[in-house]
């Protein structure tokens, strides 16, 4: 059972910046491609950013336009999402998820991941 934790989130004002992790073992975290997601109640969950399990592709949902720095560093297992320049519809429960996935490839589908984080509420405020 693949587990991923996540942390980080909260309260920001517009034009401000959060940063979030999610961690798992090292063992899993190698063999998984990573990828953030957000979802709004009432809404379908919304792919953000993914990133490869070598690290070396990433991709963004069109609405980051280059706000959001989606990053692994592999000796602490942990994919971070480095989001600035926040606006109030960035409001949302982000969950990071694994997929097991090729070097190289990023998974941009709900259907894609296999294991899901806990979530994390992020609030901008206007």
């Amino acid at each position: 059972q693949v587990q991923l934790a996540q942390s980080g989130g909260g309260l920001v004002q517009a034009g401000g910046s959060l940063n979030l992790s999610c961690s798992a073992s090292k063992d899993t975290f190698s063999q998984h491609g990573v990828g953030w997601f957000r979802q709004v109640p009432g809404q379908e969950r919304e792919f953000v950013a993914g990133i490869s399990r070598g690290g070396t592709k990433t991709t963004y949902g069109e609405f980051v336009a280059g706000r959001f720095t989606v990053s692994r560093e592999y000796a602490k297992a942990t994919v971070y999402l480095q989001m600035g320049a926040l606006k109030p519809e960035d409001t949302a429960v982000y969950y990071c998820a694994a997929a097991p996935l090729l070097p190289g490839k990023v998974a941009v589908t709900l259907e894609e991941y296999q294991y899901w984080g806990q979530g994390t509420q992020v609030t901008v405020s206007s």
